[in-house]
């Protein structure tokens, strides 16, 4: 007998109703649910490592890019990280009920701001599996219901890791529906989840350009965008060159594939024929593709190098490129991130405490960094357990998604009958 799937509609219903269950919940139900999953999801190990291999396979056959691969691929270390991810949220203070602001007024009327569940939250990922975890995990310590909508590269982890948030949250007390996996079909059926307007309180998209762009032409539910990150480091005339390389290294290098991976390296001309020379052969070693203008080709002229051109620095590669200019001043250098980038994650690296103070106030971005890699953009690293993406909008929301950011806020007014004159 054929098992009839809920429609998007009914789907939402459902989570809605959860959802009223979810904000009255105790800190200890939803903790006890979260140490739950985390159990069940190291418990089941070989199962999720199966259901991945599949989706791996079906991944190489259809091309998928080696980086795009290893945002897909889970092993045992990984299943283990977002155990302790759901754990650490777990160790989280409940944002839900907690008092932003409270005052007596001179009427005598009692006025608490305080925070409260958004309600259903939609998301929308793009091969990478472990956004189920995470996204359930801080939806649940929030105190709201969840959609998840994955991709269809990774159908096999994401229906098996759902599946296992689902039941044991449940078992250990929270409703039913309070996760729902919603197929991983086409952009009809995409339209559809991000039209739910009254059901739906927030749809947060995590994956490229094409993803954000079909949401933004249809949604009527509120939408954070966890967007692409064109992310630089500029290399200052006053920097220590040898942590400059290993900033870089870092921040291309590490997990080229990830949205706070850096895209673009900007060297100041006083330090360019001494920093060139030893960074980008050490990048090129690691296997890294080097799109340069002329002044940089120039500081290294027996390197491979790909000419830089507009498109260069307008990309998110995602891969083991990296554009590379030289610039005169911060000012430049300033002016060139604010033009190109995304808004997502910026470094400077400067021994000059004026130059690193200009470049925190003076680029526009959800995270500015001083001497440090982008990479640490992340909600585990920040000390929020996890993320369910980085936000580059500046409305409600902006840098990594975390506990707080998945709740609004209500105000509790209290008197003692009184009326306004």
């Amino acid at each position: 007998m054929a098992i009839v799937r809920p429609s998007i509609p009914e789907q939402c219903v459902d989570a809605k109703a959860a959802a009223r269950v979810l904000a009255t919940l105790s800190s200890a139900v939803k903790d006890r649910a979260l140490r739950a999953i985390a159990d069940a999801l190291v418990a089941a190990t070989p199962a999720i490592l199966e259901a991945n291999a599949a989706d791996l396979e079906a991944g190489r056959a259809d091309g998928l890019a080696p980086a795009l691969l290893d945002r897909l691929t889970l092993d045992v270390g990984r299943i283990a990280a977002m155990a302790d991810g759901a754990r650490a949220i777990a160790a989280l203070p409940d944002p839900v009920g907690e008092v932003i602001d409270g005052r007596r007024l001179p009427n005598g009327l009692d006025v608490r701001k305080v925070r409260v569940p958004l309600g259903v939250v939609a998301v929308v990922y793009e091969a990478r599996p472990n956004v189920t975890i995470d996204a359930a995990a801080l939806c649940v310590k929030s105190g709201n219901a969840v959609l998840l909508r994955g991709s269809r590269s990774a159908a096999h982890s994401n229906a098996i890791l759902g599946s296992i948030a689902a039941e044991a949250g449940q078992e250990a007390g929270l409703p039913d529906h309070w996760l729902t996996t919603v197929g991983g079909g086409d952009r009809a059926e995409l339209a559809e989840l991000a039209t739910q307007a009254g059901l739906v309180d927030l749809i947060i998209p995590r994956g490229g350009e094409g993803l954000k762009a079909a949401l933004k032409g249809v949604a009527t539910v509120p939408v954070i965008f966890a967007a692409s990150g064109n992310c630089h480091v500029y290399v200052d005339a006053s920097a220590d060159l040898a942590a400059a390389e290993a900033i870089i290294l870092n921040a291309k290098v590490q997990r080229p594939g990830v949205c706070n991976a850096a895209e673009t390296l900007l060297v100041h001309a006083d330090v360019a024929d001494r920093f060139l020379p030893t960074a980008l052969p050490a990048l090129a070693a690691a296997g890294v593709i080097l799109h340069a203008d002329g002044r940089a080709r120039a500081a290294v002229p027996g390197l491979p190098m790909l000419p830089a051109t507009s498109e260069d620095w307008e990309t998110e590669y995602l891969a083991l490129d990296l554009s590379v200019g030289v610039v005169d001043s911060l000012a430049a250098a300033v002016a060139h991130i604010n033009r190109y980038g995304s808004g997502h994650s910026e470094a400077i690296v400067t021994a000059s405490a004026t130059a690193a103070r200009t470049f925190q106030s003076e680029v526009d971005a959800a995270c500015v960094y001083v001497n440090a890699s982008t990479r640490f953009t992340d909600g585990g690293e920040f000390g929020m357990g996890a993320e369910i993406g980085n936000s580059t909008q500046k409305l409600h929301a902006r840098g990594p998604i975390g506990l707080r950011e998945l709740c609004s806020t209500k105000y509790l007014v209290e008197g003692s009958g009184h009326v306004r004159a």
